[in-house]
């Protein structure tokens, strides 16, 4: 089964740049769709980005549109989610999962579609 762990956490100033990436461990990933979710203290995980595996279209949520890239490499079993003008209201653990399997149609935002997650990378964005 595949497995994946992130790693690019840190602690930034607002308007800093972070990339985190995501290791999978098995070749099975490139037909994988990939996803990150973050989820900051006393909220719900929230869908980040996600990537599909057929065709490498990327979906954002409206909140990080246009700061935040995810991009993949197949040849290195990676994931990868560059993000820009980072805001202290994107502190949160963030964590890369993967769909490897079929089932019902893939809705990239829900967390429901996934099953594999990380353990998470913390992101802290503070002056």
């Amino acid at each position: 089964q595949v497995q994946v762990v992130e790693s690019g956490g840190g602690l930034v100033q607002p308007g800093g740049s972070l990339r985190l990436s995501c290791a999978a461990s098995e070749r099975t990933f490139s037909s994988s769709n990939m996803g990150w979710f973050r989820q900051a203290p006393g909220k719900e995980r929230e869908f980040v980005a996600a990537i599909r595996w057929s065709d490498g279209r990327a979906f954002y949520a409206d909140s990080v549109k246009g700061r935040f890239t995810i991009s993949r490499d197949n040849a290195k079993n990676t994931v990868y989610l560059q993000m820009n003008s980072l805001k202290p209201e994107d502190t949160a653990v963030y964590s890369c999962a993967a769909r490897t399997g079929p089932g019902s149609t893939w809705v990239p935002s829900s967390r429901y579609g996934y099953d594999v997650w990380g353990q998470g990378t913390q992101v802290t964005v503070s002056s």
